[in-house]
């Protein structure tokens, strides 16, 4: 018998100063089994750092061959971002920088083992992808409070994130770094 997906609510008070995003999120993010929790987790935050109007979570989840974790597309379709998660291959990147004027790599993996897959591949316009690494120490606290339903005061200033969970408070950074090539 085959694994379903779990399915997590994320009621998120977004304060997003860097950006002047003040929203209140109902998300619903499906895990796959063969999806981490650091991995659901490094998504959800992607999701509310990147929140704007067209955004959504792909039909197809992580086993989308077409498209990316994240989405931000305008009214006639049209793609904005292409937003992956995790440690896609250099292939994977290549194809997004070609689909979409924006692209954007969320990661929870080690910069030096993930920049390594990158070496000496080709990927279109590689100078352009923006590339974050979460804190990896926020993730491992946020998994610890991990529920089917979760509540969460979020707020980000100077690339800080601050999260409330059940009245505990956590910090953590996220980093962007240029992709190397």
């Amino acid at each position: 018998m085959a694994l379903t997906a779990t399915l997590y609510s994320f009621d998120v008070s977004l304060s997003d100063v860097d950006r002047g995003v003040y929203e209140q999120l109902a998300i619903k993010a499906a895990c796959h089994p063969s999806e981490s929790e650091e991995y659901l987790l490094t998504r959800v935050l992607a999701y509310c750092l990147e929140y704007t109007e067209g955004i959504a979570f792909s039909k197809g989840g992580i086993a989308d061959a077409d498209e990316p974790a994240i989405t931000v597309k305008d009214l006639t379709g049209a793609w904005k971002s292409w937003i992956e998660i995790g440690a896609p291959d250099a292939a994977r990147l290549h194809q997004a920088s070609k689909a979409s004027p924006r692209v954007a790599l969320y990661t929870h993996k080690e910069q030096r083992t993930l920049f390594r897959n990158y070496e000496g591949q080709r990927i279109h316009k590689a100078d352009k992808v923006e590339v974050y690494f979460m804190d990896r120490e926020l993730l491992g606290a946020l998994a610890s409070h991990l529920d089917r339903r979760n509540a969460w005061t979020l707020s980000v200033t100077d690339g800080q994130l601050f999260i409330d969970v059940g009245g505990e408070s956590y910090s953590g950074s996220v980093e962007r770094v240029p992709l190397p090539m």
